[in-house]
């Protein structure tokens, strides 16, 4: 019994020497002091011959300091990381008296024991040998002497070197973040700056540990969140943090070694950074602008599928966005034909939406699409909110803001169903897709993206050339002859669509009387030799009138732009669409 905890005993304490170790390299990489090691390299002591007798796998220790003595009880002069120098006068002759010696030094927190042979001692004791590999201390033998004083002077250089080093970076990076800010660039523009010199992911947080941004340098941004939530809810901070300034909240900078260990020249740059950012911060507008970006860019990595869905709700806790498991509505409002309004009407315009929206139990997310095309946004279902009631809201707060910040008429706005975390993102992208799709519709206050299946299917292939086949076969000879500007035959088909086939309500919404409507409906069958009263030839142009909205909306939206590509086949001149050139084919096709 006695040897087996003897024998537990001395595995729990090599573990704990393993860890500690690890904990030094890991402390050496992320800081300015050298190691043990880049001691025992230095021309001044290898010229004694130098060699590890124990603790060679502490030789990572950080030596902040030389120290030379031969007193016994200099232990009580040292305040840890000094690199001993001795020639070993005071180890004293007995083992229990050299055991002592080392065991002091060793809770005194020296960094290394290095002990010159030939003068008071030819040979390390086995006593002194033992108790450094007991107390993981590394112990080195010098076989020639060497002037203390000279590798002194060599370790403090390298010392200062290394502090010079570290301060001459930081200055650069101080000197990069100033540039970026004189140039217009933001607080976000300066952490994403600091993270990608850092190599590592960089958070700026509000003082309550929410996040106002963060930028994930070479990291994953799912990665960068996880690392968040695990040092926000785990006993024990990691990585390096400064204050953004003097109060009880005023905020932080953070950096977490998630893709590399922390460079040494991280502290100093946090610093220097955190004074910049203070001033910026001072504005109040420029921390709700910081809200905005980063939760925009939740919901747009959402859309585009770049977090695991069982993360959502992880990810949106670590903005502070909770919802305590409640149902979610997304939503989205097209604005593609005034994405070139500047950016600090969208920051603006985005911060009032969201203003609009918070209830006391209804929390909402919004964010702006890249390049800003539109506006993207979640928000709890309170308990007594229905759905329509709370679309309705959202429409009329979306819309009034973007009339006062855009002088724009009202917005394209789809919304999505009620969702759960996980499956929020799928929902976003479909409110996204019917935006998009309901440009081509008759406008709505707000239009149900779960009703317009159809329309986002094409409006996903409106750059296909199948599909303008398709509508050039179908419906050409009508185009072409709406085109000429006689009677709406492209929208009587859409009418008799809608209405399944029933005659005195589709006479009703074209507002034409029914003897109209028949003459209409002759003249199409003439023209495109089918029968209207056919249910699969009906549905087949209803199909075709949607696909040709779709494509004119597209052209609509690709002109509006006055992008360079205006030749290129997804926008075509001006002039009659190349599909409406094709000659028309016999539907049967199309009905195969």
């Amino acid at each position: 019994m006695r040897a087996a905890a003897e024998h537990e005993r001395d595995a729990a304490a090599e573990h704990e020497r393993d860890a500690a170790a690890e904990h030094e390299r890991d402390a050496a990489a992320g800081g300015a002091a050298i190691t043990v090691a880049d001691a025992l390299a230095l021309p001044q002591l290898r010229r004694g011959l130098p060699e590890v007798v124990a603790g060679r796998e502490r030789l990572a220790r950080p030596v902040r300091w030389v120290h030379a003595g031969e007193a016994r009880r200099m232990a009580e002069l040292l305040t840890g990381g000094e690199l001993v120098l001795t020639t070993g006068m005071g180890v004293g002759r007995r083992a229990a008296e050299q055991r002592e010696f080392v065991e002091r030094l060793a809770r005194a927190g020296i960094a290394a024991l290095v002990v010159e042979l030939g003068g008071t001692l030819s040979t390390l004791p086995p006593a002194l040998v033992e108790a450094a590999e007991r107390a993981a201390l590394p112990l080195v033998a010098l076989r020639r002497e060497v002037p203390f004083v000279a590798v002194t002077e060599a370790v403090h250089t390298a010392i200062v070197n290394r502090h010079y080093g570290v301060l001459r970076d930081a200055e650069r990076i101080h000197a990069r973040l100033l540039e970026r800010m004189l140039d217009g660039g933001g607080p976000a523009e300066a952490v994403a700056e600091l993270a990608d010199t850092l190599g590592n992911p960089v958070y700026l947080h509000d003082g309550r540990e929410r996040l106002l941004y963060h930028a994930a340098g070479p990291a994953s941004r799912a990665a960068a969140i996880d690392a968040w939530h695990a040092r926000t809810t785990l006993a024990g901070a990691c990585g390096e943090e400064v204050s953004l300034g003097p109060g009880s909240r005023p905020g932080g900078l953070v950096a977490l070694p998630i893709a590399r260990p922390l460079a040494p020249v991280t502290p100093v740059a946090l610093q220097r950074s955190a004074a910049v950012l203070a001033l910026a911060l001072l504005q109040v507008r420029r921390r709700t602008e910081l809200q905005a970006r980063e939760r925009g860019s939740l919901l747009v990595d959402l859309v585009e599928g770049r977090i695991d869905a069982s993360e959502n709700a992880r990810h949106a806790e670590a903005i502070g966005f909770g919802t305590a498991g409640r149902s979610l509505l997304p939503f989205a409002c097209a604005l593609e034909d005034l994405a070139d309004a500047p950016a600090a009407v969208w920051d603006a315009l985005v911060a009032d939406v969201g203003r609009g929206l918070e209830a006391p139990r209804s929390p909402a997310l919004v964010g702006a699409m890249p390049d800003r095309r539109g506006l993207l946004g979640v928000v709890a279902l309170g308990a007594v909110d229905g759905r329509a009631e709370l679309a309705e809201r959202i429409a009329a707060i979306v819309r009034a803001q973007v009339a006062r910040r855009l002088g724009a008429p009202p917005p394209t706005i789809a919304v999505g169903g009620a969702s759960s975390w996980p499956q929020v993102g799928d929902a976003l992208r479909g409110a996204v897709e019917a935006a998009a799709a309901a440009r081509a519709l008759a406008p709505a206050p707000w239009h149900d993206a779960d009703a317009l299946e159809l329309d986002r299917l094409l409006w996903r292939a409106r750059e296909a050339d199948w599909l303008r086949g398709f509508v050039a076969r179908t419906l050409g000879p009508l185009i072409e002859h709406d085109r000429r500007g006689r009677q709406a035959l492209v929208a009587t088909v859409a009418a008799l669509s809608a209405h399944a086939g029933a005659r005195a309500a589709a006479a009703r919404a074209l507002a034409v009387n029914r003897q109209t409507l028949y003459a209409r409906i002759a003249k199409i069958e003439r023209l495109l030799g089918v029968d209207l009263g056919d249910g699969a030839t009906l549905l087949t142009l209803g199909v075709a009138v949607r696909a040709h909205r779709q494509l004119a909306s597209a052209r609509t939206i690709c002109r509006a732009s006055d992008r360079e590509d205006r030749q290129s086949a997804r926008c075509p001149p001006p002039s009659r669409p190349s599909y409406y050139d094709a000659r028309p084919h016999a539907l049967q096709k199309d009905l195969r």
